[in-house]
């Protein structure tokens, strides 16, 4: 089903052919002064240079031409040469009806789907979350969502750190803890324990302690280092507790990843692209890919036409140890021999944009990738707070991502006490919901790429631009339905939705037919704050039509079935849009 921008260009660009003119000067735009019109068409402008005419000359016989279309109900050129369409209520609402009936409201989904790989974990285990994970999951889970929703295989990977030196960090400190376990008998025959020595809280102790110990011991850091190398190469007793540290750690990490509503489908690891290493660096040397640089071995990536400095990629440390770089790189090769994949996406902090720009160039340049491969880095900005500076605890260090998770929770639920007559269970439930949902909301709204101000106290209003009020409005409907089941009514079978009466249904039906649109540029951007503002724009739409329209004492009942059918379309597109980017509303607020 073509957008409605489409279908009014189709006729816009028809017109400017009839009338001798290139139709690509037929381009239509929803209008920057809707107080003059809905949308407008600008090409006169352009056009007349290249005819050597003056612009009224060609927007008024097109204007003339389409007068008398059914689409329009008012088309004027006003000078210099702007075309303003304003289209008719009938075609609107014709168009309102086809999209209900539509699959996906109507929206084309990739005619050609895509298989997609989107790297947006990066925790690291034996660590906790903390606020600097949070827009990661949230942002790579919307767009994987916009991803799939277009018809794409979409495969979100957790891509956990897990095979470093914070391995052997670790598990020196255990063993400065507890020197008896099993595990550091270099005799023990028999099978380890299937249970971990400790449990999440010890495991996340265990690491900052031993990281800050290892600054001021040189021989503990060098421990950990031997304890490192021995786990990548087969220590039965290491990789035993590497294991428990692994379970342990994502059983965790699922719980708080859970509660953001953020899912992944694969929970590979670094340890993952071990296997691929060695013969990535052979192929490297086979095919003069790398050479030897001040011992190390480097890859090139510089290019003729670069106006900074770009680092070589070093695969390999002058002393033969790997980096992030060789891991990155053994994952790409990993993920194309598993996945074959037409485009991995990675969502990191922007300021890794330089990193990912070495990988993806090393991975072009040493053929990891085939040519038509897309290697996207989309970097998100930094949670800030009031102060400017990046989010931190009031005792300045950084928050862990669970508490954060509760405060918002708690804050949402004292305005729900406060101010609502709830059942304290029911409450609790709602608070849950609508705090995932102000945190997620609050982030998303802004462009990916910008850094934002964490700001409690407006991102849990129930008022505004925000998450709980898009919530109420979700809410807002289905009450306004429940109550028209409760008076007896039933929608007639052949009840449509029918030209709008009033400009407040116009605006509405207007915000509504715009969903394609904001979904292709969602999609084609990977960008989930246009569906923020689009939900935000709907919401206000709906919120307008209801203060101004009663829709349960309306006595022509043709009327009404038009307006519930309506408002229950809205409440779809609003649950899809709230579905994409990751929350859900209550059945009661």
């Amino acid at each position: 089903m073509k957008t409605i921008i489409n279908l009014i260009e189709d006729e816009m660009k028809k017109a400017f052919e009839d009338n001798g003119f290139d139709k690509k000067y037929g381009t239509v735009t929803i209008s920057n002064r809707p107080d003059l019109c809905q949308y407008q068409c600008n090409g006169a402008l352009p056009a007349a240079k290249e005819y050597k005419t003056a612009p009224m000359n060609i927007a008024g016989p097109i204007v003339d031409q389409l007068k008398s279309n059914p689409k329009f109900k008012e088309i004027n050129a006003i000078a210099p040469g702007f075309i303003n369409i304003t289209i008719s209520d009938e075609f609107l609402a014709d168009y309102i009806n086809d999209m209900k009936q539509e699959e996906g409201f109507g929206i084309e989904k990739e005619q050609n789907p895509k298989t997609i790989i989107i790297d947006y974990g990066g925790p690291n285990i034996a660590k906790p979350l903390h606020v600097g994970h949070m827009r990661s999951a949230i942002i790579g889970e919307s767009i994987k969502r916009i991803l799939r929703f277009m018809g794409n295989k979409v495969i979100g990977d957790a891509h956990l750190g897990d095979w470093g030196t914070q391995m052997g960090l670790v598990i020196a400190g255990l063993r400065m803890k507890q020197p008896d376990l099993v595990y550091f008998d270099e005799s023990f025959e028999g099978e380890y324990p299937k249970e971990a020595p400790f449990t999440i809280s010890e495991l996340e102790e265990i690491y900052p302690a031993a990281s800050e110990y290892s600054k001021s011991n040189p021989e503990f850091r060098e421990e950990a280092k031997q304890i490192t190398y021995l786990l990548q190469n087969g220590h039965k007793g290491y990789l035993a507790l590497w294991n428990h540290i692994l379970e342990v750690s994502v059983s965790d990490l699922k719980k708080v990843y859970e509660r953001l509503n953020v899912s992944f489908d694969l929970w590979k690891k670094e340890s993952d692209a071990q296997p691929y290493i060695n013969d990535m660096v052979q192929y490297f040397k086979d095919n003069n890919y790398a050479r030897i640089s001040e011992g190390a071995l480097v890859i090139d990536v510089k290019e003729e036409t670069d106006t900074k400095e770009m680092p070589p990629c070093m695969v390999l440390k002058s002393d033969g140890a790997t980096l992030y770089n060789t891991t990155d790189l053994a994952t790409i090769v990993e993920r194309m021999k598993l996945f074959d994949p037409d485009r991995i996406i990675y969502i990191t902090d922007k300021r890794q944009e330089l990193y990912f720009e070495t990988i993806f160039r090393a991975a072009r340049k040493t053929k990891l990738v085939n040519d038509n491969t897309i290697l996207n880095f989309i970097g998100f900005g930094t949670m800030n707070g009031k102060d400017g500076k990046p989010f931190k605890t009031r005792e300045g260090g950084v928050m862990r991502l669970e508490h954060l998770i509760q405060n918002v929770t708690d804050e949402v639920h004292t305005k729900i006490v406060e101010n609502r007559n709830m059942d304290p269970e029911e409450a609790k439930e709602v608070a849950v919901k609508v705090g995932v949902a102000a945190l997620k909301y609050g982030d998303l709204s802004n462009q990916v790429s910008k850094d934002y101000i964490f700001d409690v106290d407006r991102f849990t209003s129930f008022e505004g631009n925000t998450g709980p009020y898009i919530l109420y409005t979700i809410v807002r409907i289905k009450s306004i339905l429940a109550k028209y089941e409760e008076i007896g009514k039933k929608l007639p079978s052949d009840a449509v939705i029918l030209p709008p009466s009033s400009s407040h249904e116009v605006n509405l039906m207007l915000e509504i037919s715009k969903f394609s649109d904001v979904l292709y540029s969602a999609y084609e951007e990977t960008a989930p704050n246009r569906i923020c503002q689009y939900i935000y724009d709907l919401a206000n739409a709906l919120n307008s039509f209801y203060h101004e329209t009663k829709i349960i004492a309306e006595e022509d009942e043709r009327k009404q079935a038009s307006w519930i059918i309506m408002i229950g379309l809205v409440l779809d597109v609003l649950q899809t849009c709230a579905y994409l980017i990751g929350i859900e509303a209550p059945e009661r607020m």
